[in-house]
């Protein structure tokens, strides 16, 4: 599958993808890999990489991609799809995100789809905080995430979908 990487302020973020869309965007940072120069990077992956740079430069705050993730339940991908409701500078806790979806018991669960999210900063699961608004889990690690909320500082604000 086609796959770019992207110098960020956190380290390489790889993205993969295909025509039909956005599948991976993580931290995970494999050896031997560099930054992807713009121009080398797959045609599928064009428009990902330029939002994520103007994300990185403060230009943009909400993704508009088109996204093909490999794996996910059908609950997954609805707690996936409710994430870009918390907007760019807000947080929401999991609590909140299983209200949106109707379903306020599956607190847990909401809180191992987040974990479980393949789309690192464009489905925003750094917004998603604990009940008290303490930092949580984040697979890219809690000093990412921590960096992520800060970066969005001048403008965070509580609560979901505003």
């Amino acid at each position: 599958m086609p796959t770019a990487y992207l110098d960020s302020p956190l380290g390489l973020v790889t993205l993969v993808g295909s025509e039909a869309g956005l599948s991976v965007v993580s931290f995970r940072e494999p050896e031997g890999h560099a930054p992807t120069a713009f121009a080398a990077v797959p045609a599928c992956l064009r428009e990902a990489h330029r939002q994520l740079r103007a994300y990185f430069g403060r230009e943009l705050r909400a993704f508009d991609l088109s996204y093909s993730p490999a794996f996910g339940t059908d609950f997954q991908r609805q707690v996936w799809a409710a994430l870009p409701g918390v907007g760019y500078g807000r947080t929401a806790s999991y609590l909140d995100v299983a209200k949106a979806l109707n379903n306020p018991k599956s607190v847990r669960a909401v809180g191992a789809a987040n974990g479980q999210n393949p789309l690192a900063i464009v489905w925003p699961c750094h917004r998603i905080v604990g009940a008290d608004g303490s930092l949580t889990g984040y697979a890219g690690g809690l000093p990412r995430k921590k960096w992520l909320l800060e970066f969005e500082q001048p403008t965070r604000q509580g609560g979901l979908f505003g």
